[in-house]
């Protein structure tokens, strides 16, 4: 390594010529205190073999310049001698140290960073490792890089993008949670006053120059507030802080940043699953005096889905409805079957590709999960409608001649095309509402076929195994409250098996004939009772 050196210069300028004097100013000999001091130490030329030197002025005193090149002779002496990559590495971290006129690293974080094989840039911001990692991320299926992508634009950068990677912190982490939940109740009361002002428009009649005046007053109103948003609820906020967790867990196995992970470390509220409901009658009334649902996943009850199924009997997607309510396939699954997938002989439906919607827009992928790629058993009546279904299908193609679009998929467009996930959704609902019947989302067809199969006694293997869960524990969580209406049910038909003296009483206060059951003696006769019946005898 070769010596610096410390350079005294000010900036006088010659009279004549009109240029700074340098470091040949006269006065710089008669006075020790005119000028600054500069210090100056050669570095390792970069990769193109061009020469390079760390300079820095503007001390008052020799004494201090020469801390300044103390330290960066410090770090050049961190590299062995023979180590020509590491004094590259230092040299790089100093010029651009210069350059972005910093001060110079730390030794001791500098040599741990180096020691260890991490990144001597420790500038690296969160919002831009969370770039670099995302970009990174090339197996993603397509809706979890969306999801990802999601967490990071909306929560991550904004609240936590400004901070240095390897400053992060939990606190840093949990204040942006705090942010969320606060931000959460402002949302809240804004889609309250909007919602209060909707139901006023809605409820004013538009007849009358004092009621169109109101109404164009409330409409005023409206255009002037927020638009209704959603929250960023407690089940979403887990999974916000295992993005984070993920990406800075690469961070640490690539040494960009110390080898703890604050997110790992983060409380979050507690949140609930939602859990599926079954419609009853009372629930039924309930919703429609309030027009509320009790839970978000609620499911029909045998009569009610047959009701369904028995409206749209003359229904196009009639299979693929019923597919969905016997046999639990996602959204995506049904519309993405194909013929190939069918076998007729085997009473078997192979689930192996699906439709996402992703946006608007849709493409072929595989399914959810591992455990998604499963072959579903079919009863005879659902094999013997995909056949008539394919036949249907055949005089389809044959009507529309060389405009049919040959996909095939077992469920189309009348023209062979391929379905979309949400046009199916939409026509759902609508035909939900056609039958009368309470609403249920189209996802939830999926947990009115766990229902059935739960109340029709199937194992909760088979049934988690059906739905494609990829554990059964997934599928007790969902569907809990269906397997406690299942437990007590059960509970009902065990003491119906054993006969009781309560029930033997009141069939007697309803009139029916019964015998009182004889208390059996417990106890041994005494002897003085023997006695007496002896004598009586």
């Amino acid at each position: 390594m070769k010596n610096g050196n410390l350079i005294r210069r000010c900036r006088c300028t010659d009279p004549k010529t009109k240029k700074e004097y340098g470091a040949s100013c006269p006065k710089l000999k008669s006075s020790r205190r005119h000028g600054t001091w500069t210090a100056v130490q050669e570095l390792e030329p970069n990769q193109n073999g061009d020469r390079r030197r760390f300079r820095r002025g503007g001390f008052e005193t020799s004494t201090k310049a020469q801390e300044e090149l103390d330290k960066v002779r410090a770090l050049m002496a961190i590299p062995e001698e023979d180590d020509a990559w590491g004094k590259t590495q230092i040299s790089d971290l100093l010029e651009n140290c210069v350059k972005d006129k910093d001060p110079v690293p730390d030794y001791d974080e500098t040599r741990r960073r180096f020691k260890t094989g991490q990144s001597l840039n420790s500038k690296v911001t969160v919002a831009e490792w969370l770039d670099t990692w995302l970009a990174g991320r090339k197996r993603l299926r397509r809706g979890g890089a969306a999801r990802y992508e999601c967490d990071i634009r909306v929560h991550l950068k904004p609240h936590l993008g400004h901070l240095r990677l390897d400053k992060l912190r939990v606190h840093h982490i949990s204040s942006m949670f705090d942010a969320i939940n606060e931000r959460n109740i402002e949302i809240q009361e804004q889609n309250a006053q909007r919602r209060v002002v909707r139901d006023d428009l809605k409820a004013t009649p538009n007849k009358g120059a004092e009621n169109r005046a109101r109404r164009l007053w409330l409409r005023a109103q409206l255009d002037a507030m927020p638009p209704f948003r959603r929250i960023t609820g407690l089940n979403t906020q887990p999974h916000i802080r295992d993005t984070l967790r993920a990406a800075l867990n690469v961070a640490i196995a690539q040494q960009v940043m110390p080898a703890f992970n604050p997110a790992a470390h983060v409380e979050l509220l507690p949140g609930t699953k939602p859990k599926a409901l079954v419609w009853s009658d009372e629930r039924i009334a309930r919703w429609k005096e309030t027009g509320e649902r009790p839970s978000p996943v609620m499911v029909w009850t045998p009569e009610q889905t047959a009701t369904f199924l028995d409206f749209v009997e003359q229904d196009r997607l009639y299979v693929l409805w019923r597919l969905i309510a016997f046999r639990g396939t996602r959204r995506g699954e049904g519309c993405g079957v194909r013929w190939e997938d069918h076998s007729a002989k085997a009473r078997s439906l192979a689930i192996a590709t699906q439709l996402v919607q992703d946006g608007w827009a849709v493409h072929e992928g595989a399914p959810k999960t591992v455990s998604g790629i499963r072959l579903i058993a079919l009863d005879e009546e659902t094999n013997q409608d995909l056949q008539a279904h394919k036949l249907r299908q055949q005089r389809e193609q044959e009507a529309w001649g060389e405009g049919w679009q040959d996909t095939g998929r077992i469920f189309t467009q009348e023209d062979g095309s391929l379905l979309h996930p949400g046009k199916v959704s939409d026509l759902f609902e609508r035909l939900v509402e056609a039958a009368g019947l309470p609403p249920i989302r189209l996802h939830d067809l999926r947990h009115v076929a766990a229902t059935l199969m739960l109340a029709a006694g199937v194992d909760i293997k088979v049934v988690s195994e059906t739905l494609g869960h990829s554990d059964t524990r997934i599928t007790r969580d969902i569907y809990q409250s269906v397997l406690d209406d299942l437990a007590r049910d059960a509970a009902e038909k065990v003491v119906q098996l054993v006969p009781h003296a309560r029930r033997a009483m009141a069939a007697v206060k309803d009139g029916a004939p019964t015998v009182s059951p004889r208390r059996p003696r417990m106890t041994p006769p005494r002897k003085s009772d023997e006695v007496k019946e002896e004598r009586s005898a």
